[in-house]
């Protein structure tokens, strides 16, 4: 049973998965080979690991069930910044030319220093132009070795450079506990540097984090609310303070210029729980070319603290954290930060232009704003850390083939993609995909999500209220269930069309999310709609309206197109559903209809 769950991951939720020097420096001693072939942690397994070659394409999605995510690139550099309610595919938000990147200092006893980029080479495909690279960040010095070690929802990337006295393995995550929703949709990535030193003598060690409040900013360009107002009238005016908290210390953003009911109106917060010392920037110089990134670069490389500018109003000012740790000679210590975001305002893909057209989100009900979560997570990490593992070494050490795994739970990474959302109630949604900037085919289309079995074996609630939704809001009195669900509830049923193996499939589904949960009320409270669904195929003109068991009548279906006549395809769903209500009408004593 155990075996035939997880390969049942393997046919699940499949739409992504990858889209696969300045300063001063001194001379430390060095007295063993730096190299990217260490052992990764054995705390963490490894299903899948990318070498230098294979690191470009590489994005792991940092973020839970509904809450949006941003991405870790292959060389340890945070993309695809998706926490606004919309997909934002390859969008690095930057402040000037300078987008979110971690840096390191190092001081030994002799006083001398060195700093990098916490990221690997750049690759080379990417330096395909007369103007050099376009990527962002391309003039930090970096690590020369790095790899990329993979087991959803963890992912490791290993950095090394022969010239540096230290190794660094970043490990980032978001918390993934099957049949727990709430731990699994936490809008937080959890950022640990762990620092190895490789000498035989005590080093100063900093980590500095450097993240944009681009608030107001989700890459779609739009300007304007559903009621047509600006967004930003006078500009977004975001700002930055530094707070210390309940076991966090950090950078609180927030905005004053970007209007409270726009999607991308919200609080981001770039935090700490390491013990250590601790200094910020709220903001950096205003500069020409060059001048901005060379500045925070010169304080950061002189000594690994940071020290304040001058703060006026700007539309995206940069936060910066430096954490400053003594790391024993041979030792590994770690520094972590947590990345949290809070962006309450969804909107429906359905849009009437009303106040009505704003969902909400399931998560921002959960957490006041972004601090809120940081101060939330922050006590749980351990816990929610040993959780997550649990799960991922129990799928790691099965016997299933190896590509059977990497497939299963690499592409779990879409339940915590823009594709999937929880509206405030909690329920449960999707699109069939997403697009580089919105999703795509609204209204957790039927036949589409038959193809998946990740949500009911991983998190039966959430497949349940799915159920709730088909049957109880979006399937009329005649038993026609709308394949698509428009937003909010009272315009469920507006599509107004059904599809012949999206609607028998949620009748299998029914019976499954049912035999899987035990959960008798929700069946005895939904069958008189599931019985109508079924009903619907006998009626005169309709699927099967002789009663005979084939359809025959007009079966739109996952194909975008209409069958006519007898076939396969919709005929097994049919006799699936037959099946399945039969099953179902008799344990609730229905024994006629059975």
């Amino acid at each position: 049973m155990r075996k035939a769950m997880l390969l049942s991951l393997a046919f699940g939720l499949g739409l992504v998965v990858s889209q696969t020097s300045m300063g001063r420096s001194g001379e430390a001693v060095v007295v063993e080979t730096s190299s990217v072939e260490r052992e990764t942690s054995a705390d963490w397994p490894a299903l899948k690991t990318y070498d230098e070659e294979h690191l470009a394409k590489i994005a792991l999605p940092l973020g839970g069930i509904g809450t949006g995510t941003v991405s870790l690139g292959g060389r340890g550099d945070l993309r695809d910044w998706e926490i606004m309610n919309r997909p934002a595919k390859g969008f690095i938000p930057t402040r000037g030319s300078t987008g979110p990147f971690f840096a390191i200092f190092v001081k030994n006893p002799k006083g001398q220093t060195q700093a990098r980029g916490l990221e690997g080479p750049i690759d080379r495909s990417q330096y395909e132009d007369a103007s050099g690279s376009n990527v962002v960040n391309h003039g930090l010095p970096r690590f020369r070795q790095c790899r990329f070690a993979a087991a959803y929802p963890l992912g490791q990337v290993l950095l090394a450079d022969p010239d540096m006295p230290v190794d660094v393995t970043l490990q980032a995550f978001n918390p993934l506990t099957p049949a727990d929703a709430d731990t699994s949709g936490m809008p937080v990535a959890i950022l640990r540097y762990a620092v190895r030193n490789k000498t035989d003598q005590a080093l100063r060690v900093s980590i500095c984090g450097n993240i944009p409040n681009f608030i107001g900013n989700d890459a779609s360009g739009q300007t304007k609310d559903f009621q047509g107002d600006l967004i930003a009238a006078g500009g977004r005016a975001n700002r930055n303070q530094y707070r210390e908290g309940l076991r966090v210390r950090g950078m609180f953003m927030d905005s004053e210029g970007v209007a409270p009911r726009a999607p991308h109106w919200g609080t981001m917060a770039l935090t700490t729980p390491t013990q250590g010392e601790v200094t910020h920037r709220a903001t950096w110089i205003s500069g020409g070319w060059g001048s901005v990134s060379l500045d925070f670069w010169d304080d950061f490389s002189a000594d690994g603290q940071l020290d304040e500018r001058p703060a006026g109003k700007e539309d995206t000012p940069m936060a910066s954290l430096a954490v400053s740790v003594e790391v024993p000679a041979r030792q590994t210590v770690p520094v972590v930060f947590l990345l949290t975001w809070h962006f309450p305002n969804r909107m429906t893909w359905t849009p009437k232009n009303n106040e009505q057209d704003r969902i909400g989100n399931y998560y921002t009900t959960q957490y006041k704003d972004a601090w809120d979560v940081a101060e939330k997570v922050a006590p749980q990490i351990g816990v929610l850390e040993d959780k997550t593992l649990q799960f991922v070494r129990a799928f790691c050490d099965s016997d299933l083939p190896e590509v059977v795994k990497e497939a299963a739970l690499f592409n779990l990474s879409t339940l915590r993609s823009q594709t999937c959302f929880r509206t405030e109630d909690g329920r449960f949604y999707g699109f069939e995909g997403c697009g580089n900037r919105g999703g795509c085919c609204h209204g957790s289309c039927t036949h589409v999500w038959n193809y998946e079995n990740a949500t009911p074996f991983l998190f039966g609630s959430l497949a349940m209220m799915m159920r709730e939704v088909e049957f109880g809001q979006a399937t009329n009195d005649e038993g026609m269930m709308s394949f698509r669900v428009n937003l909010p509830l009272d315009r469920a049923k507006e599509f107004g069309k059904a599809a012949a193996d999206g609607q028998m499939g949620c009748i299998m589904k029914m019976y499954r999310d049912w035999q899987l949960s035990g959960n008798d009320e929700t069946l005895r409270t939904l069958w008189p709609h599931v019985k109508k669904a079924v009903e619907f195929c006998w009626i005169p003109g309709g699927w099967d309206a002789d009663k005979d068991g084939v359809m025959e009548g007009c079966q739109h279906n996952t194909m975008d197109v209409e069958y006519y006549g007898p076939n396969p395809q919709m005929g097994i769903w049919y006799l699936g559903a037959l099946r399945a209500a039969e099953e179902m009408a008799r344990y609730v004593g229905d024994d006629a209809f059975a």
